[in-house]
């Protein structure tokens, strides 16, 4: 019989093999990675999210899960929504058909930061008398524009400041069409994730964004600290991370470090997972609580921090802190170069 080639198992791939593997087109699998991230985008509810990429041919990853709302794992429980307590003095049609129209009756802003600019002397003398503790009898600032041009929008109060959002909820008399409600009907804004040149993916809007628009919440998986701090010894040093500890209430409230939850992007979450870092971004992520006594669960929600133009990429400070909450420089392992490209960059990022 013929002599028969036999190629022991230790010596592949051979050098043919590699060569053809080389040679092979991958435009088939590209293509058909594409059509299965489209068809996944459009099969989100809302409005439009697309993906462009004209410098290569890959795509987002496949194995994102896209979510509307984030998935709470093991060990992380929402308060009961009998402790949700609603508005009971407002009704629909107070403010010109748009829901609550005075602060003082609100029950929703109950803990929401005070107008200090709006107080009497009188006033004034008590809210300091206090320790600026006792904050429930004075006026406060509803959240958005409720009419004008700027319709929806975050005001200056909160827009400038790092105070917490309260919302509406659904234990309000007020009605589903209230002004103080925004963040909780979604995103209506149209969002495109895009590959950039030395950034890898990011985000930007199609359309043109006004100062304190809404863009969408950032959310994931939320898990607790215990999780997280096992997440990130699994991963190691240098790989991205998208965890972001929800402590904006913990500290005030009595509530321990390892108690807090973390919301983790990585492998599920919204399109805000693409959203690229700079010292000088146009975009700024805030607070939103539908419940004040819920001090562990709430929302990430980021706004435009000036008007933003079309296509313009959107851009967020991984290192944004509380106005009293100091920014210290890392060292040694958990300093990292920022190459942001901002006139005013910092030059590192915590790691």
């Amino acid at each position: 019989s013929p002599a028969t080639n036999v190629t022991h198992v230790s010596e592949l791939p051979t050098s043919t093999m590699l060569e053809h593997a080389a040679q092979a087109s991958t435009t088939a699998a590209e293509n058909r990675i594409r059509l299965e991230m489209n068809r996944k985008l459009k099969a989100l509810p809302g409005a439009p999210i697309t993906f462009v990429n004209t410098l290569d041919r890959t795509s987002p990853p496949l194995s994102f899960q896209f979510v509307t709302k984030s998935v709470l794992r093991e060990g992380v429980e929402m308060l009961d929504v009998e402790t949700v307590v609603g508005c009971k003095k407002c009704r629909p049609d107070m403010g010109a058909q748009k829901g609550c129209e005075y602060t003082k009756m609100c029950d929703c802003l109950e803990f929401a930061a005070v107008d200090e600019a709006r107080l009497t002397e009188e006033e004034r003398a008590i809210y300091e008398a206090s320790g600026k503790d006792n904050i429930s009898r004075f006026g406060k600032k509803f959240p958005y524009f409720s009419s004008g041009s700027r319709k929806g929008c975050l005001v200056p109060f909160y827009l400038e400041s790092r105070n917490a959002i309260y919302e509406c909820n659904q234990n309000c008399r007020c009605g589903p069409g209230c002004k103080n409600r925004n963040v909780q009907h979604g995103r209506k804004v149209e969002l495109q994730i895009s590959k950039t040149r030395n950034r890898g993916w990011g985000l930007r809007c199609t359309q043109n964004l006004r100062e304190g628009d809404f863009i969408d919440t950032y959310r994931g998986e939320i898990i607790t600290d215990a999780e997280a701090i096992r997440r990130e010894q699994e991963a190691g040093l240098g790989k991205p991370s998208y965890l972001y500890v929800l402590d904006k209430f913990g500290v005030d409230n009595g509530v321990a470090q390892e108690d807090l939850y973390v919301i983790d992007g990585e492998y599920l979450g919204g399109p805000t997972r693409f959203i690229n870092h700079s010292c000088e971004p146009n975009c700024r992520q805030y607070t939103v609580s539908y419940n004040k006594y819920d001090f562990r669960i709430y929302e990430i929600a980021l706004f435009a921090y000036r008007d933003i133009p079309a296509y313009e990429e959107l851009l967020f400070d991984y290192m944004d802190k509380d106005d009293d909450d100091p920014l210290t420089e890392p060292e040694g392992e958990h300093r990292a170069e920022c190459n942001c490209g901002a006139k005013n960059c910092r030059k590192w990022l915590w790691v």
